[in-house]
C-alpha cells in the first residue's frame, strides 16, 4: 500500500531490535573475558603500590574465578519474578561493576 500509512519495517514485522531471552555461549565468553580483563587492572594496580578508594572497593569485590555463574550473568533486579535478571538486558553491562548482589541473592 502507498501513502502516508503503508507499513514500516516496525508496524510491518513487528519489534526492530530484538533481544534474545538467553544469553549464547559467545556473549557469555565475552562477559567472563572481560571480568578477568578487570580483575588483571586491579591486580596490576595493587601491585604498583598505589592506595586509593576506589582500589580498596575493588579489592572487595569477587573475581571472576570466585563467582558463580549465576552470579556472572545475572543481576539482581526486585521486579523481577526471580528477583533476577540476565546481565544482557541491563543497560551499558558492559561499563558497569555488576558483582555485587544484596545479601541472600
Amino acid at each position: 500500500m502507498f501513502g502516508p500509512f503503508r507499513a514500516t519495517s516496525v508496524s510491518f514485522g513487528g519489534l526492530l531490535w530484538k533481544s534474545p531471552w538467553r544469553m549464547s555461549p559467545t556473549r557469555k565468553a565475552n562477559q567472563r573475558k572481560r571480568m578477568k580483563a578487570v580483575d588483571e587492572v586491579i591486580a596490576a594496580v595493587q601491585e604498583s603500590g598505589v592506595a586509593c578508594k576506589a582500589l580498596d572497593r575493588a579489592l572487595l569485590l569477587p573475581t571472576e574465578a570466585e563467582m558463580s555463574p549465576k552470579d556472572k550473568y545475572t543481576t539482581f533486579n526486585p521486579t523481577s519474578p526471580g528477583y533476577r535478571k540476565s546481565v544482557h538486558r541491563v543497560p551499558k553491562f558492559t561499563k558497569l561493576t555488576l558483582r555485587e548482589n544484596p545479601t541472600g541473592f
